[in-house]
């Protein structure tokens, strides 16, 4: 268990179920409140609740939780002759029900719910009546088996149906594992959503549009996708089948997208991109979802260790630029001025529950016979490279053999060139400093075991400057 993120953990005690707070201190109001700050909030509470000591101060947080369950089930269509009944409002203001609203609702009250040892049984009845009766409603208004994506107050729908739905299989498993009368009506929702969702998860579409029966991404040629929709989806789906070939093959397009002269700074290790272009491979924009760093966590943790070690290093260095949902690949500035109640949930989520124990050989290698290693990341490429902050790894580094370098290039020796052994994903063009020298990344090779990331090979070369 990793540390409690003390900032973090302020905030959202301060601050949550507002959307939005503008620095340093003052609400969002125009973005209101909003069920899904409440509900990620939540579940970065109860993570804390169960790593913090104080008992007062795990007082205090087991009453903050319920107040945002309280929240949540306030926002509840309760009204039988709606359309909406059982889902929830998205914010406070809003006349809409989204599906995926209630996807992220059930899993953060069955929390609370199980915070209050199964005793306060009007948080199940909200998620049996979301599940049984909204999802199910919002299920059969298509043939294909996805959910509307959302219904309004005066009962009219929006039929397409999104990938990012599939983190609704969270709560449904787990109100399988609960709620044992209604085992088969849960496996049904959950199967017909899966059944129907899959072919675009796989394909990286973002939704299926029944009017024109087709997925869809967005950008002027549908070549991009939101980061933060496959995350999602990615983790429900994950939860659901465990590290299925679907769940690997969207993983890998995804992290594996590269970053170009347009946007150099990119590092998919530390987090993904708010849009991807999936069709190039290509990194869309030049700004991180800060949120996709905590969404990780969890399938990175067992199936990619490299970038989860990597990537929490960086938000932790860096913790204050972080609390923005969207920050610069070059500098993590922000792209708007507003602190994000859902983004520090999650990247608190990553800090809490981080483990410093090594859990590959290699990281354990790494751990007793590492050396200090400083990464400047290149931003900006053309006639000169301008370089990032600095981040210290640990490598293990040896001297290139000659059979290792099948070119020495004009005015350079075999001595002039270090191979580095890392769970960073270095990239060519970055500089990293050993020995009190410089060297440039030429290449960096990956290796796997068992399909996943194990480390990183990098060659690197002294730079003429030295």
């Amino acid at each position: 268990m990793g540390e409690i993120p003390q900032t973090y953990y302020e905030f959202v005690m301060d601050f949550a179920p507002y959307l939005y707070v503008i620095p340093p201190d003052t609400p969002d109001y125009q973005s209101g409140r909003a069920v899904s700050s409440a509900a990620f909030a939540i579940e970065f509470l109860y993570d804390v609740y169960f790593a913090e000591r104080n008992s007062t101060v795990k007082l205090q947080i087991f009453s903050k939780i319920l107040d945002l369950a309280d929240f949540i089930i306030a926002q509840q269509c309760t009204d039988p002759n709606k359309q909406a009944y059982g889902g929830f409002r998205s914010n406070e203001n809003s006349q809409l029900y989204y599906s995926i609203d209630a996807c992220r609702a059930i899993p953060a009250l069955l929390k609370a719910y199980m915070l209050t040892d199964y005793s306060r049984n009007s948080l199940l009845d909200a998620c049996r009546l979301a599940a049984l009766t909204f999802l199910r409603n919002m299920q059969n208004q298509n043939q294909q088996g996805g959910f509307a994506r959302y219904v309004d107050a005066d009962n009219n729908f929006d039929l397409k149906m999104d990938v990012e739905c599939l983190y609704g299989l969270i709560g449904l498993k787990k109100l399988i594992e609960i709620d044992a009368p209604n085992i088969l009506l849960y496996q049904e929702i959950a199967e017909k959503l899966v059944g129907f969702l899959r072919e675009g998860f796989e394909n990286l579409y973002l939704w299926f549009d029944p009017s024109d029966q087709k997925w869809h991404r967005v950008g002027l040629t549908e070549n991009e996708v939101y980061d933060d929709v496959f995350a999602y989806a990615l983790l429900g789906l994950n939860e659901w089948e465990g590290w299925s070939l679907s769940c690997r093959k969207v993983y890998t397009a995804l992290n594996n997208a590269r970053h170009n002269k347009q946007y150099p700074a990119y590092n998919p290790a530390i987090c993904w991109a708010g849009y991807i272009d999936v069709v190039s491979r290509f990194v869309a924009c030049d700004y991180y979802d800060s949120v996709t760093a905590g969404i990780l966590w969890r399938v990175r943790r067992i199936h990619d260790m490299p970038s989860y070690a990597f990537s929490y290093q960086v938000v932790k260095r860096f913790m204050d630029k972080w609390m923005f949902w969207g920050v610069k690949h070059k500098d993590y500035s922000p792209v708007e001025n507003k602190y994000s109640v859902i983004t520090v949930s999650w990247l608190g989520s990553l800090l809490v529950n981080y483990a410093e124990a090594p859990t590959t050989r290699f990281m354990q290698i790494v751990k007793s016979q590492g050396e200090p290693v400083t990464l400047y990341p290149a931003i900006e490429i053309g006639d000169s490279i301008s370089y990032g902050e600095p981040i210290d790894i640990t490598a293990i580094v040896n001297v290139a053999r000659a059979d290792e370098i099948a070119v020495l290039e004009p005015g350079y020796v075999i001595n002039d060139y270090i191979i580095v052994y890392t769970y960073a994903r270095l990239r060519p063009q970055d500089k990293i400093r050993f020995g009190g020298l410089d060297y440039e990344v030429l290449t960096c090779e990956q290796f796997s075991w068992r399909g996943d990331p194990h480390y990183f090979k990098a060659t690197c070369r002294r730079m003429v400057a030295q």
